[in-house]
């Protein structure tokens, strides 16, 4: 196996630039859920005959609530359902055997339930070979690792060994002398799991070298990887249970307040998150060291990230707990410039993209201007009747920007396009208008909407243009990845097989060729 080393950077690319986001989990592949095995090395393939510099994911840690990348058990530890399994058997860490009762599972979507059930056996088997068969140098490696990564590694495995000796529950639900961290209860339970805990470090051994594999194929080939780092972290998480003093918690653990975002033209009710809040003073008394600690572990496997809710960096909306929507919250300020120019401080030049929606103030903007990130434009959003949405719209583009035909909360382009108002506030006359005013600015009678919001991203003055795979193809609503609010059935859409084909990537490349973005 490969060692999960930083390999060299690529070079840099020019400043107009294009590519996709495709998560992981949707690649296509034998074994119920997309992997960083072949499907993925050959996707980096297909990039690059597209002529495409930037392959953007979403966030990879290990998936708890609802199966969303937003809500991780850890904000540092790799997701172990990507693991691929045809990488295991070739490094001789698992049988063929082993690995032939996935053939059952979907082969068009992710069913996460018969996945976990699937795998969580497997990393056993796995670790049982490694110790019989691995040389000294396959040891040493992994050793190595787990002093390297043990700042976080420790924690998160021992939290996980613990919950799955609580059949799952949230951790405040624990043993209360586990669930408050006393002393005693921490030894014990590293005696009573140390296998367990073992099993949860060597999954992430494997994430973390197949991830470095696939990083040093892309910079090969000259694609960057974007990341995604979301502003709060998951309230059942290694992070809370173990740094409980740097969040917004009760004596029981509980959060009094929580994350989510106001109404908007979009969404009547809001958003409710249910994250824990921050407390940035405690933060800022040591130094942002955690916040550090988590960009730098992030840049380990990335080299562009985007800041999820960015907004929320200068403010973010706390909704009381218990509250059943987030329509009764306020605005309370974040940590401002402060935070950036501790990061900036430790780790030089952040290569970040600011996600810059929802209800941006003139603070907001003046931060993201000040540490020069690019903001993001979104397609969709340009052409109702939302007081922002001239700021979508191409021609009103300033070039440092990320244009998008659309994000994983979006519908895709086709869905969008042909469905009708769903959950936003928009009217049925609204929808009527809107569709009407896309017809008239970009010259189409929609038979091929998605290519044509493709042409409009890629031909804009914004240096940097993304489409989500879902628009390449063209798929219609049975291919969104996230619908906001819904707290089941999202995450799951995948790839088939024969899905990106030759003339795909050479129809995406002239237009890359077209609007300079090589």
């Amino acid at each position: 196996m490969s060692s999960p080393s930083r390999p060299s950077q690529p070079s840099r690319p020019s400043s107009r630039s294009s590519g996709l986001l495709l998560h992981p989990s949707s690649l296509p592949g034998r074994y119920g859920i997309g992997d960083l095995g072949p499907a993925a090395f050959s996707f980096v393939s297909f990039l690059r005959r597209a002529r495409q510099h930037i392959w953007q994911v979403l966030p990879l840690g290990p998936t708890g609530y609802g199966d969303s990348p937003y809500q991780c058990f850890s904000a540092f530890a790799g997701n172990p359902l990507l693991i691929s399994l045809d990488t295991l058997v070739a490094d001789g860490l698992l049988a063929p055997d082993d690995v032939d009762d996935a053939r059952g599972l979907p082969a068009d979507e992710v069913d996460y339930g018969r996945v976990i059930a699937h795998r969580h056996p497997l990393w056993t088997r796995a670790l049982e070979r490694f110790d019989t068969v691995a040389s000294p140098s396959a040891h040493a490696k992994f050793e190595g690792f787990l002093r390297a990564e043990r700042d976080w590694l420790d924690e998160y495995a021992l939290f996980m060994a613990v919950k799955e000796a609580h059949h799952l529950v949230a951790w405040t639900k624990w043993d209360r002398a586990i669930a408050h961290r006393e002393p005693a209860a921490l030894d014990e339970w590293r005696t009573r799991c140390a296998r367990e805990i073992r099993v949860h470090q060597f999954a992430q051994y494997l994430f973390a070298s197949q991830w470095q594999a696939l990083r040093q194929r892309c910079h090969e080939e000259g694609i960057s990887l974007m990341g995604d780092v979301p502003i709060f972290v998951a309230h059942d998480s290694a992070d809370v249970w173990a740094r409980r003093d740097i969040f917004k918690l009760d004596d029981n653990g509980e959060p009094g307040v929580v994350a989510g975002v106001p109404p908007d033209y979009f969404t009547a009710n809001g958003q409710l998150w249910g994250n824990p809040h921050y407390r940035w003073d405690a933060l800022a008394r040591e130094g942002y060291a955690w916040w550090i600690a988590r960009i730098r572990a992030v840049l380990t496997q990335v080299d562009r990230i985007r800041l999820d809710h960015f907004r929320g960096f200068e403010a973010s909306w706390e909704v009381p707990g218990g509250e059943p929507t987030a329509i009764n919250g306020r605005w309370v300020k974040g940590p401002g410039a402060a935070l950036f120019e501790a990061m900036e401080a430790a780790l030089g030049p952040l290569p970040f993209v600011a996600e810059n929606l929802g209800v941006i103030t003139p603070e907001v903007e003046a931060l993201r201007e000040r540490f020069g990130f690019p903001g993001m434009a979104i397609l969709q959003f340009a052409f109702g009747t939302d007081p922002q949405a001239p700021d979508f719209r191409p021609h009103n583009y300033p070039r440092d920007r990320v244009a998008y035909t659309g994000t994983h909360d979006n519908d895709t382009t086709v869905g969008w396009w042909t469905s009708g108002v769903g959950h936003s506030t928009r009217s049925e006359q609204d929808l009527a208008n809107e569709r009407a005013y896309v017809k008239r600015y970009l010259h189409t009678d929609g038979r091929e909407i998605h290519w044509d919001f493709i042409r409009a991203v890629f031909a804009s003055v914004a240096n940097t243009a993304i489409v989500p795979v879902q628009d390449l193809l063209g798929v219609g609503n049975e291919g969104r990845m996230n619908e906001p609010g819904q707290p089941s059935g999202n995450w799951r859409w995948r790839v088939r097989g024969d899905a990106l084909t030759d003339a795909i990537a050479d129809r995406l490349a002239e237009l890359t060729v077209t609007y300079e973005r090589v």
